[in-house]
């Protein structure tokens, strides 16, 4: 009896590691072989930039003029001042007075009506003038000042969404690695699954559409209950092989601070928990296969060790896989601007999958009730 448990969890454990291969090799590869175009283009196509801020007037200061002022002979700044108790107002009306294509929204708190991003970012897509949208956030700030013109230049194609990145800052805070690491991670996943011709999600940090698409498909109305999703259920909805194109030229990164406690991160990813259960069908699925193989891989890798059974060939095993992680992910950890982490995969990988299956259970039970 206990040979024939042996064997079924040594079966297991083969079996997600051909899982790990299938999608190191089938998906991840198409990002490291990928090449962003390097010679700057030249664009006309009018561009709205959208930023929903909430008591956001640090952000706004430090932040705002490095999009306000890209080298972009036609676009517009949409800021929506969603209902902000700062200092955030006079700052804006500031920045107007110097910047005439900076257009505001202000939204005023309702006793009886509590608004959310999506209801801001509503607003702000139907003031802007333009067809063609980016968007980002208050506390982000573009990697250079042609991080329009090298987003812009995807519309001229048949692409209504644009998928970028956005990274975060090197610190010496203790989680500042991992935080980097997981969203290297996850941007390797989408952006990988959108060059293969299934994009499931994006990032509201660096993200672009059309209006026509926003309104054809009724915005965000059907997940407007959902707190967070604005980036990517809108994305993983609507996003097609045909319409949706990405974009990792280094100058359109746009980059963040991360948290720096475990009691912030943790709110943050509370915030995005719940909206991975909203998927579609297939890419619940495919997501939770990455996440159950890798987390197993570890979980039996270790078993196989303790109980002495077949240690030397799972040894094998593991460094097969964990070489090939090697020579894709050094690609793409330098592409999105983690060549540093590379080293910390083995490590590293082991936490991730054992974060993605601890906090997907919590996000299936979770529900949030504001977005900032």
């Amino acid at each position: 009896m206990e040979t024939y448990i042996h064997n079924a969890l040594f079966i297991l454990f083969q079996l997600c590691f051909i899982v790990q291969l299938y999608y190191l090799i089938s998906n991840h590869s198409r990002l490291a072989r990928y090449k962003p175009a390097e010679q700057l283009p030249e664009v006309l196509i009018p561009v709205s930039v959208i930023i929903s801020a909430r008591n956001e007037t640090k952000n706004l200061q430090e932040n705002l003029p490095f999009i306000l002022q890209q080298n972009y002979p036609d676009f517009e700044v949409v800021v929506i001042n969603d209902c902000s108790y700062d200092s955030s107002s006079d700052v804006l009306d500031d920045m107007q007075r110097e910047y005439p294509h900076l257009k505001v929204v202000t939204i005023t708190e309702h006793d009886r009506f509590k608004t959310g991003k999506k209801f801001a970012l509503t607003l702000g897509i139907k003031a802007a003038k333009n067809e063609y949208m980016l968007f980002t956030d208050a506390d982000c700030r573009p990697a250079s000042v042609n991080w329009i013109t090298r987003m812009a230049v995807n519309f001229s194609t048949k692409a209504q969404i644009i998928l970028g990145y956005s990274p975060y800052y090197k610190t010496r805070n203790f989680l500042n690695p991992f935080v980097r690491f997981e969203t290297i991670k996850t941007a390797t996943n989408y952006l990988s699954s959108a060059l293969n011709g299934d994009p499931y999600m994006g990032i509201g940090r660096n993200l672009g559409y059309t209006k026509t698409l926003f309104f054809s498909q009724k915005g965000f109305a059907s997940h407007m209950h959902v707190i967070s999703g604005d980036d990517d259920l809108f994305v993983n909805q609507h996003a097609t092989a045909d319409n949706t194109i990405i974009e990792i030229h280094p100058e359109t990164f746009t980059y963040t601070s991360a948290k720096t406690t475990l009691s912030s991160w943790y709110r943050q990813k509370k915030r995005h928990m719940g909206v991975g259960k909203l998927y579609k069908n297939k890419h619940r699925r495919i997501l939770s296969f990455d996440a159950m193989s890798g987390f197993l891989f570890y979980i039996l890798l270790i078993i196989a060790f303790v109980f002495k059974y077949e240690p030397w060939l799972a040894l094998g095993l593991f460094a097969f896989r964990l070489i090939l992680q090697l020579v894709i992910y050094s690609k793409i950890f330098k592409k999105l601007d983690g060549k540093d982490l590379i080293w910390y995969l083995p490590f590293f990988d082991i936490i991730y999958y054992m974060y993605l299956n601890v906090f997907g259970l919590i996000g299936t039970f979770l529900k949030t009730t504001q977005w900032k």
